[in-house]
């Protein structure tokens, strides 16, 4: 696997080859707080004149490296080329015009600037506080557990329905995120403005062992029963972290709802709340 050095190095080389205007970094590269491992991306950006140029003949990627797949895209008016190697190495690359660097910057936390000759950063600044949680307002929290409360009733209703993506869907992408929003600002109600990371990667970082644990343990959807068991274990999690929220930042939880939602999936579920691991 090459080091950082020659990855760096060579970043730097094909960038004057193609003779780009800059060149920054950004990702968990530039974040001391971030966990040090083989699987850290170069998230690369090179600031570009002539990007139709540069983009009708891409035989110039191969200089990175032989690739093991590859992912191309198009964001806004810049072009995103994701590369995993061979030695393990990945970069992300991201060619933008120099007239839309604030629409590059505007989507990063942080990044540090590798070659400027122009000064066309000088203006502009990242947004280290794109992925820091704050203490929840009181309207906030009413709409997760809103939100909550109202799509747990869709995972039931494709449990129902046998419908596996249906239910998966909608339990992790909705259900449990807004449960790690309320993990989120139980951390936030103790520290203040906490960076958590993109997608909740830093989370856990804050929170006991068990506490982690007991999410990853929802994680299973493998078959209906488990989807059925993520989903009690769920609502019995978030019950619990609402109320102590509530109660450590003088919040009104709507336990009525809350307590409404949970004999509907007792009444509709009642095979599984039966088992003892997931009693409401």
């Amino acid at each position: 696997m090459r080091t950082e050095t020659e990855m760096m190095n060579l970043i730097l080389q094909i960038a004057e080859s193609l003779k780009v205007d800059a060149v920054a970094l950004s990702g968990s590269r530039t974040n001391d707080h971030a966990p040090k491992d083989e699987f850290q991306d170069y998230d690369v950006v090179y600031i570009v004149e002539d990007l139709d140029g540069l983009i009708a003949d891409l035989s110039w990627l191969d200089q990175f490296g032989t690739r093991i797949i590859e992912q191309h895209n198009i964001l806004g008016n810049r072009r995103l080329y994701l590369m995993l190697f061979e030695d393990g190495n990945r970069i992300d690359l991201t060619l933008c015009p120099k007239d839309h660097i604030q629409e590059w910057v505007e989507s990063e936390a942080s990044y540090i600037v590798l070659v400027d000759e122009k000064n066309l950063f000088e203006s502009y600044s990242p947004s280290p506080e794109r992925f820091w949680i704050h203490p929840a307002s009181e309207t906030d929290f009413e709409k997760s557990c809103n939100e909550f409360w109202w799509v747990s009733a869709y995972v039931l209703k494709g449990i129902c329905r046998k419908q596996v993506i249906y239910s998966t869907e909608h339990l992790y992408g909705i259900c449990q995120q807004e449960l790690l929003k309320l993990l989120a600002w139980q951390v936030s109600s103790d520290r203040g403005r906490v960076d958590i990371g993109k997608n909740y990667k830093y989370l856990f970082n804050y929170l006991p062992a068990e506490k982690e644990k007991e999410f990853s343990a929802l994680l299973d959807f493998s078959s209906l029963d488990k989807i059925t068991q993520s989903l009690l274990a769920t609502i019995q999690l978030f019950h619990r972290e609402a109320q102590s929220l509530a109660q450590k930042m003088g919040f009104d939880y709507d336990r009525e709802v809350a307590e409404k939602m949970i004999q509907y999936a007792k009444e509709k579920l009642p095979n599984h709340i039966e088992n003892k691991e997931h009693k409401l």
